[in-house]
This record gives C-alpha cells, structure tokens and sequence, in this order.
C-alpha cells in the first residue's frame, strides 16, 4: 500500500507549469524568508503549497476545480478548523498578475508570522 508521503512525493512530479512557476518563486527560502513545502500532506488532504510556521496554505486552481467548489470547501473548512489559513489563486491570476499574487501570499505571512520576542539581555523594564 501507498503511504501518503509516496503519493506526495508522485504529485511533486506531477505539477502543472503554473505550480511549477509558483515552486520557483517560494522554494529554498527565497520568498521572504519563508520556508515552504509543496504537496505536503496535512490530515487527510495535501497542500500544493504550505508554509508550516504559520499555517499558511496556498492552493493554485485550474479550471477544473469549478466542478470541485463543494470539495474545495469542505477541505477549506477542516483546514481552517486545524488552524490552517488558505489562501486560493487561479492559475490564470498567478499568470496575469504574478505580483499580486505575491503580495497577498506576503501579506498572509507577515500578518500570521509570531512577532519577535523582546530580548532578555536587553533590560526590559528600563
């Protein structure tokens, strides 16, 4: 039997061009300092795209995904239940304004990254 993380590894080959697109922009840390998985398995669904530091799951939708919507709604719902915020673009936003695609995917980090800590050693409370 297949494990999840099998069938993970198979759709990491099969991405479509515009998840490939999307894959170079946020992977190795590039985008902002965000680490990024792709088709990582949560529950029981799969990612295209996650940042698990803060929860953030960003789907990119072809056309088919239309005749889904119930689908897409029910996984969104769990998702959001388990503490995940997801963020859906279609594939034809990411290829007619990759830049706002990218703002609202900076924006969701920024506005869910944990804010940094004060540091001890610097005298809180001077």
């Amino acid at each position: 039997m297949e494990s999840k993380y099998d069938f993970a590894q198979q759709l990491r080959r099969q991405l479509t061009p515009q998840e490939r697109r999307l894959w170079y922009l946020l992977r190795n840390r590039r985008f902002a300092h965000f680490k990024f998985r792709r088709q990582h398995p949560v529950g029981p669904y799969f990612l295209d795209f996650a940042c698990c530091r803060v929860h953030l799951a960003v789907e990119l939708d072809g056309g088919q995904h239309d005749a889904r919507a119930g689908y897409d709604a029910r996984r969104t719902a769990w998702l959001t239940l388990h503490g995940w915020r997801v963020l859906r673009f279609w594939n034809n936003e990411l290829i007619e304004n990759e830049e706002a695609v990218l703002a609202r995917i900076l924006e969701a980090l920024v506005s869910q990254a944990p804010s940094p800590r004060p540091s001890p050693w610097k005298g809180e409370g001077e």
